[in-house]
């Protein structure tokens, strides 16, 4: 399974055999490696990467560090403390451990990266448990940032922890790149009044029509961020007294796909003009909108609007 151009890959096997660039050691915070695999990468690797690693310590619950490998095959161990001293992990603490154990074998530049089952030797923590929280953050890194590595392996021991970390890990990805990503897509738009009137734009692509001025969320906007940035790209205009609408989820409101537009209300601020995603942008009498053509379910967005202001005013 691939996300991007990084092969994702679940194994059962010895870490410590892999011929790899990293293997990652669940450690502790002091980075003591006394038992577990730890015990099992030192009597491998040999006494020196521990008393590298110690240098180095102790560390934050949920950070990581990198030392060499000794005679392992592998170039560097990274050591992501899932616990203290009193060996008791969480969620939390397995999240920020698989973070960190990515970031810092960014920080390396390598391309190969070993993980065991993260939490779930010495700190007991549920296996199908941890293969979510580990694939949520190998997901979240390889989207978020521009990665050198090339090959992420889930590398189990025995058979029953792979059987547990090959289907919570596969199907969690499954899920999210194929069945999450057709949708429904999370769009915003403006109704941006100036005095008794609003602003349509024309647009320039299919489906063509008049529209409110809006678009797509960008992963990491939150809603108010993003209509305030389409505003701005297609009207030239700032937003003052931004509130929330309503919400049209119909799937057959947009002729592409299924789609959820979160529209706002607000007030203009600028000299409204078309920016590059828009063919013309007009002003516009409510009165106006019943004999005008307009894309997607604008028209009846713009009837609620209306509804709602005449009786906001009657009230």
């Amino acid at each position: 399974m691939r996300i991007k151009d990084t092969e994702i890959k679940i194994i059962q096997g010895d870490i410590i055999e892999l011929k790899v660039d990293a293997i990652v050691n669940a450690a502790n915070n002091k980075l003591v490696m006394g038992g577990g695999l730890a015990l099992a990468i030192k009597r491998k690797g040999g006494r020196i990467i521990e008393d590298e690693a110690v240098k180095k310590g102790p560390i934050n619950i949920g950070e990581a560090i990198a030392t060499s490998a000794g005679s392992l095959s592998a170039q560097y161990v990274i050591h992501s403390a899932t616990m203290g001293m009193d060996f008791q992990t969480d969620e939390v603490k397995i999240r920020d451990s698989c973070k960190n154990a990515l970031r810092v074998a960014e920080e390396l530049k390598i391309s190969s990266i070993a993980f065991p089952a993260l939490g779930c030797g010495v700190g007991g923590f549920s296996l199908l448990a941890a293969a979510k929280i580990m694939a949520q953050e190998v997901m979240k890194h390889l989207r978020e940032n521009k990665s050198s590595l090339r090959e992420i392996i889930f590398c189990l021991y025995n058979k029953d922890a792979y059987e547990v970390f090959n289907k919570g890990v596969i199907s969690y990805i499954d899920y999210v790149t194929t069945k999450l990503q057709k949708g429904p897509f999370i769009t915003v738009d403006a109704i941006i009044e100036i005095g008794s009137e609003i602003v349509l734009i024309q647009r320039s692509n299919p489906p063509f029509g008049l529209a409110l001025p809006g678009g797509f969320v960008d992963y990491g906007e939150s809603l108010e961020e993003a209509v305030i940035r389409e505003a701005k790209e297609e009207t030239n205009l700032d937003l003052e007294d931004l509130r929330q609408f309503h919400t049209y989820s119909e799937p057959g409101r947009d002729p592409r796909f299924h789609t959820i537009a979160t529209v706002f209300i607000a007030k203009a601020k600028g000299k409204p003009k078309a920016g590059d995603d828009a063919a013309d942008l007009k002003v516009v009498k409510l009165t106006d909108i019943p004999k005008l053509k307009f894309a997607f379910d604008h028209k009846k967005i713009l009837t609620d609007y209306t509804f709602a202001l005449h009786h906001t005013v009657q009230g």
